[in-house]
């Protein structure tokens, strides 16, 4: 009988066991980037040619609509010319905070928004 009680337990514990590896796995995927450099979560993409971002932990865009920011859960169409062809986007790493938009003005220089246009010209000049 103590031999059964062993076997049960073992079964028992493989049962389980896959159950275990598989919340641990849930867990870590989900974990947040962070930019070992300045420690900061990665969690704003600004976007250059829409002078907008996205905070991938509310899961909401922020843009301006006549000088105001405004946030949705998706960009509305045909807001300055958004395609979503174009994904042209870049990770914000060195800010985590919740006020992203008071950098604009900084984003906007130091990520200029480059045309097709824009790149031809770039390239023929070199």
């Amino acid at each position: 009988m103590g031999r059964l009680n062993v076997k049960a337990v073992l079964l028992i514990l493989f049962a389980i066991q896959p159950g275990i590896a598989q919340e641990e796995e849930i867990i870590t995927a989900d974990a947040p980037l962070i930019n070992t450099a300045t420690n900061c979560i990665l969690r704003y993409y600004y976007y250059p040619n829409l002078e907008a971002y996205f905070d991938t932990s509310k899961k909401l865009f922020y843009f301006k609509v006549q000088g105001e920011w405004q946030t949705a859960e998706e960009i509305p169409n045909g807001y300055r010319g958004y395609s979503t062809c174009n994904k042209y986007n870049i990770f914000i790493i060195d800010y985590d905070d919740d006020h992203i938009c008071q950098f604009i003005d900084k984003h906007k220089k130091k990520y200029p928004y480059i045309t097709n246009e824009k790149l031809k010209k770039l390239i023929v000049r070199n």
